[in-house]
Formats: structure tokens, C-alpha cells, sequence
């Protein structure tokens, strides 16, 4: 299987770094939240900026880039800190199978698809079941849940 990431553009990455400080200053744009994961590699704190999905109570991050470094980070992880730095609040992050990720990538298709349109070629909020059922082996999406381990 080929591996899915589609890099930013040096315009995107200064952007996110502009809407990153934000969310880290409790700022949210357009449902954007400051997400803070240990490094697999090298096990320093990362900070990304994300669009954080709740359905019916539940919170989910989905990567629309694909293999970004901040998706394999959670994956490695199984937790992760999200909010504002003064406010921060750990959850276990469990990626979902890809029978499970097709209502959840529709709804974030629906609530951001103007701003991830160019990520996901062919997806839009309307595709099916089988679109996206193709699709999920390439769009990494977690479930989070409060952190017990604390």
C-alpha cells in the first residue's frame, strides 16, 4: 500500500504557524484547537493546529493530508494533550478501523470541506459509503476519549 501525504505549501505552513499560535492562545478559528503529542523519534512535545470534530460527544482528529507527522506521532503516542497552553487536557487517543471512519471523514467533509477540499481529490460531503470506504486506508482518523491513566 502506498503511503498518502500531501505536504503543505510554504504558504500553508507559514499560515498554520500564524493560526497554531492562536489556538495555542485559546483562539479557535473555524473549529481549530491546539493538539500537543510527544515525538515517536525524538520524544520532544509537537504542537499542530487541527480541526477537532465532535459527533454525539465525541471528539475526533482526522488527518485529510494522510501520513502526516502529527497522525504517526498520535498513533505512537496513544495520547495527546488538546487546548489552549494554560487550559490543556489529556486524551487517549485509539485510531478507528476504516469500516468506522466513512461517517466520521463525511461529517468533516461537511463541516470543513472548503478549507480541505485539495487534500481529499475525488471526496466531497455526498459521497457514498463505497467513495469513502476507498478512501479511509489513506485519511488516518482517531477517536479520543479522557485520559485515565492519570
Amino acid at each position: 500500500m502506498t503511503t498518502h501525504y500531501q505536504q503543505p505549501s510554504r504558504a500553508a505552513r507559514a499560515a498554520n504557524a500564524a493560526i497554531r499560535w492562536l489556538a495555542e492562545m485559546g483562539v479557535s478559528i473555524a473549529g481549530t484547537r491546539a493538539v500537543r503529542v510527544r515525538g515517536r523519534k525524538t520524544g520532544q512535545p509537537r504542537t499542530v493546529v487541527v480541526n477537532l470534530l465532535t459527533v454525539e460527544g465525541v471528539d475526533y482528529l482526522v488527518s485529510p493530508r494522510g501520513e502526516t507527522q502529527w497522525a504517526r506521532n498520535v498513533r505512537a503516542a496513544g495520547v495527546l494533550e488538546v487546548g489552549p497552553r494554560w487550559h490543556r487536557e489529556r486524551a487517549a487517543a485509539t485510531e478507528l478501523d476504516d469500516a468506522a471512519k466513512p461517517d466520521v471523514v463525511r461529517r468533516y467533509l461537511a463541516r470543513w470541506y472548503w478549507q480541505v477540499k485539495d487534500f481529499v481529490p475525488g471526496l466531497t460531503p455526498d459521497s457514498g459509503d463505497e467513495q469513502l470506504g476507498a478512501a479511509a486506508p489513506a485519511i488516518p482518523v482517531f477517536a479520543l476519549a479522557p485520559d485515565a491513566s492519570r
